[in-house]
């Protein structure tokens, strides 16, 4: 029931020498010169294999490093790479955010929208990223990431930015779908390169810290509307104002973007080459990679034809279309408060709090665990649990809150719904290898996102007013189904990893290997047991698949 398409796995490379060169040494005895420390790796992007290997994806040499330079690279690394992502992902949900509160603004009136147009607007930009996926996967493979992330980010910047322009639900409609258009390879973009810089052990923190900017952007839209939302200019409406800051921060981060930003590791500016390739090794447990521009059809094929893709579909279209619960009754519970719009705009603030922490901890956790689908199940109990108490607690006339305390305790239950992306993000990226196999798999993943987008809101219907009970019940089906694809995904790999063994034993290769990827400290190849007994590690870098690596080793 649960296996997977699979062709024959590549044979494994005999053991490769253990040594270095000695410009590659890091005890003193050898230090390279300048030259060499500011060079590039040689080998660049070859037909088969990754970059910085050579054409069979077999690297030559193995480089020895130690823990304390494991560490040194990652915190090299998070000061260049995560803190871009971080700080462009912040930008992409604030800029995408700033539409909602623009409404209590009178973007509305100003733009004569009537009827569902708003809704209609809200909508295009799921339904342009929906559309664009295939090209996405396609440019995230061949365009270099230093040239594809500022074109991205350049072009909803100037979207954003363009917004204050728009008078009619004409104009407002062409750019968000624009701005959708750009956004569309934003997910999928930064779900690779996380995969290709960081070890499996540290992804999902990593994944969380950007991802984690939605609880952060919730916050400083709010801070932001509220404060540009009280200034008065004979000139520009205030969502006018609100629109044109946020998109012109945009555009002005584009060159920073470019300055900053590399395409891979062996191109690295901010690590020597000696560096570079220790943390090429670094990530040879990981078994997936590190970055090639070789498009493979064969791997789009066999991401159509792997049952866990479309487990992990059924996990993104539940999450994101049970996540409309938030749009439908925030402003319900918000506005049942009694307050002006301005003080309604600042109670957001708690809930992006939240999202954040809610983030932030369930990453750690599946991190501790190394159990995504144990930890993703755990977050599904407070999110029932908040929908529950939606659906039983009464309201008065008109839905008006009786019992303001409990509903807003429900409410920001659901903010756990925003560690569920997380961890489903980082299970995709730990259990998909091959450069155009990821991006077709977090395309999928990103269009079953924008789908639940488009969806969710047709659960709410303006005759279940004030109440939305059909709603809630239809949400919360969605969410126990969302546990089932769980389960049956902790399942299904279970079996692929028993199928691995028997590829392995079949090639000479030991049944059991240790997943050094997943540990929370680095293992050098030369004292990793089953590496140096059995020559193992010498197909990381081929750019194969999970299903193409017999080495490869599913996580739960």
């Amino acid at each position: 029931m649960f296996s997977s398409f699979s062709r024959p796995p590549r044979a494994g490379y005999q053991p490769l020498e253990s040594g270095m060169a000695d410009d590659h040494k890091i005890d003193g005895q050898a230090a390279p010169n300048d030259d060499e420390e500011n060079a590039e790796i040689s080998a660049t992007e070859i037909e088969h294999g990754d970059a910085g290997v050579g054409g069979d994806g077999r690297d030559d040499q193995r480089v020895t490093l130690t823990e304390e330079d494991n560490k040194r690279i990652r915190r090299k690394t998070d000061r260049v790479i995560l803190t871009i992502l971080v700080w462009v992902y912040f930008l992409q949900i604030l800029d995408k955010t700033i539409l909602g509160y623009s409404a209590i603004f009178g973007l509305q009136e100003d733009t004569n929208l009537e009827g569902n147009q708003y809704s209609v607007v809200g909508s295009i930009a799921p339904i342009a990223q929906l559309a664009w996926q295939p090209f996405s996967s396609i440019l995230i493979v061949k365009v270099p990431h230093r040239i594809l992330m500022p074109v991205l980010v350049l072009g909803w910047g100037i979207a954003q930015a363009c917004t204050p322009a728009c008078r009619s639900f004409r104009s407002l409609l062409v750019d968000r779908f624009f701005l959708g258009l750009f956004e569309a390879g934003c997910l999928p973009l930064f779900s690779i390169i996380t995969s290709q810089w960081y070890r499996r052990s540290e992804q999902p923190v990593r994944v969380a810290a950007w991802y984690g900017t939605n609880g952060l952007a919730t916050i400083v839209a709010a801070i932001l509307s509220y404060g540009l939302g009280s200034i008065r200019s004979p000139i520009l409406a205030p969502w006018q104002i609100i629109f044109l800051c946020t998109g012109l921060v945009t555009i002005a981060t584009v060159p920073f973007i470019y300055w900053k930003l590399d395409n891979d590791i062996p191109s690295a500016r901010f690590l020597t080459k000696t560096e570079r390739a220790q943390a090429l090794e670094r990530l040879r447990a990981n078994q997936t990679g590190v970055g090639s521009q070789n498009l493979k059809w064969s791997q789009v094929l066999e991401a159509f034809l792997d049952v866990k893709t479309y487990l992990f579909i059924a996990m993104s279209l539940t999450n994101n279309l049970g996540a409309q619960v938030t749009n439908t009754f925030g402003p319900l519970i918000l506005s049942g408060l009694g307050f002006d719009k301005y003080k309604t705009t600042l109670l957001n603030i708690p809930f992006g709090a939240i999202q954040y922490l809610i983030i932030l901890a369930v990453a750690w956790a599946a991190a501790k665990l190394r159990w995504k689908s144990i930890t993703l199940l755990a977050i599904l109990v407070p999110i029932l649990a908040g929908l529950v108490l939606l659906y039983v607690m009464p309201r008065g006339e008109g839905g008006q809150a009786q019992n303001t305390s409990a509903l807003l305790a429900g409410y920001y239950l659901l903010a756990f719904i925003f560690g569920c992306n997380t961890l489903i993000v980082a299970w995709i990226l730990a259990n998909t290898a091959g450069q155009t196999k990821k991006a077709a798999m977090m395309s999928l993943y990103n269009a079953a996102s924008s789908a639940g987008n488009i969806i969710g809101p047709l659960l709410f219907t303006a005759a279940d007013a004030p109440s939305y009970l059909p709603g809630l019940r239809s949400t919360l089906v969605v969410f126990i189904a969302m546990g089932v694809a769980i389960l049956l995904q902790a399942t299904n790999l279970w079996l692929l990893n028993r199928q691995q063994a028997r590829l392995r034993v079949a090639h000479g290769k030991p049944a059991h290997l240790h997943d050094r990827s997943m540990d929370h400290e680095y293992v050098a190849a030369s004292e990793d047991e089953d590496s140096t007994r059995n020559g193992t590690g010498n197909q990381a870098f081929a750019d194969l698949t999970d299903r193409e690596n017999d080495e490869f080793i599913y996580v739960y």
